[in-house]
C-alpha cells in the first residue's frame, strides 16, 4: 500500500484549506502533499489583494496536468482526496491511469453528468458575468456566509473567510461546460474510487454526488459511495471534519490497489 497522500483542493481555496487534514494523516504516519494550483501559492489574504494575472487564464486542464506532473515525480504513486474542483481533479487523474486510490469529496459538476439546481444557482456569480472567461473572481462574504460555509458558526465566519478564501479563474468555471474534458466511465485502469456528498450541501448537491456515483460505477474497480448528513460544502473544516477525513483515509488504504512506481504521468 502506498504511504502518500496528495490532497487536492477547489475553486476558490488553496492548500492551506487542507491544514487540519494534512496535519492529522501525518501524525497516523503517511507522508502528505497538498500542492496548490498553479499560481495559488501563497497566503490567502496576498492572493486576495494581488493575485497573479496568469491566474485569470489558468484552465482546468492545465490543473489537472500540474497535478499529474507532480505524481510522476513522486517515489510512489499516492492515494488522491480532493475537495469540489479538487474532486473532479481526482476523476480526471484516475482516468489517466494515476494515483492507488481515490476520494472526490463534495465534487463539483463533472462533466457528462447533468447539472443540479445548488450547482446552478452556485455558478450563477460567475456565469452572468460575461467577461469571467478571463478573470480571477473573488468570492462575495455573503455567498461565503450564506452558500459555501452556511454551517460555520456565524460568528467565526469572517475569520474563517479571511483565513481560507482565495481568487479563483472563472475559466475554470468555463471550461465544465465549453468542450470539456471528458471521463472513460468504463476505464479498466481507474483505481477504486469512493464519492463523499453532504445533505446540506449549497455548492454541489447531494444527488449530484449520487448521480456522478452511477456513472463511475460503470468502472470494474470497487466504486462507492457515502452522504454524510447534516453536512454542507465546508465539511473539511467544518465541526466534526475528523469523520470525514477518516472515513476518506478508511476507505482507501483499505482499498487501494497495490502502489507502483510512476513512469511519467500521461498528459491527455
Amino acid at each position: 500500500m502506498s504511504n502518500t497522500i496528495m490532497l487536492i483542493h477547489g475553486a476558490w481555496l488553496n492548500s492551506q484549506s487542507w491544514e487540519h487534514f494534512k496535519a492529522r494523516y501525518q501524525a497516523a504516519g503517511f507522508t502528505v502533499i497538498a500542492p496548490d494550483w498553479p499560481y495559488d501559492d501563497r497566503p490567502p489574504a496576498e492572493l486576495r489583494a494581488q493575485p497573479k494575472a496568469e491566474l485569470a487564464s489558468l484552465s482546468q486542464r492545465q490543473i489537472v496536468d500540474s497535478y499529474a506532473a507532480k505524481i510522476a515525480a513522486l517515489a510512489e504513486e499516492p492515494i488522491l482526496i480532493g475537495h469540489s474542483l479538487g474532486g473532479v481533479i481526482v476523476q480526471h487523474l484516475l482516468d489517466r491511469g494515476l494515483g492507488v486510490a481515490g476520494v472526490s469529496i463534495d465534487p463539483a459538476p463533472t462533466p457528462g453528468v447533468p447539472l443540479y439546481p445548488q450547482a446552478i444557482r452556485s455558478a450563477l456569480p460567475v456565469f452572468i458575468d460575461p467577461f469571467s472567461w478571463r478573470k480571477a473572481k473573488v468570492m462575495s462574504r455573503g455567498f461565503f456566509a450564506s452558500r459555501f460555509a452556511q454551517t460555520a458558526p456565524r460568528d467565526q465566519v469572517d475569520a474563517l473567510y479571511a483565513r481560507y478564501i482565495v481568487p479563483t479563474p472563472g475559466r475554470v468555471y468555463w471550461n465544465g461546460v465549453v468542450n470539456p474534458m471528458k471521463i472513460r466511465w468504463d476505464n479498466p485502469a481507474r483505481a477504486p474510487l469512493l464519492m463523499i456528498g453532504g445533505e446540506l450541501d449549497l455548492i454541489a448537491d447531494a444527488k449530484m454526488t449520487e448521480a456522478i456515483y452511477r456513472k463511475q460505477s460503470a468502472a470494474p474497480s470497487r466504486t462507492d459511495l457515502r452522504i454524510f448528513p447534516g453536512r454542507s460544502h465546508w465539511t473539511c473544516m467544518d465541526e466534526g471534519w475528523e469523520k470525514v477525513a477518516d472515513a476518506a483515509l478508511d476507505w482507501a488504504t483499505a482499498n487501494a490497489r497495490p502502489a507502483r512506481q510512476p513512469k511519467g504521468a500521461r498528459v491527455a
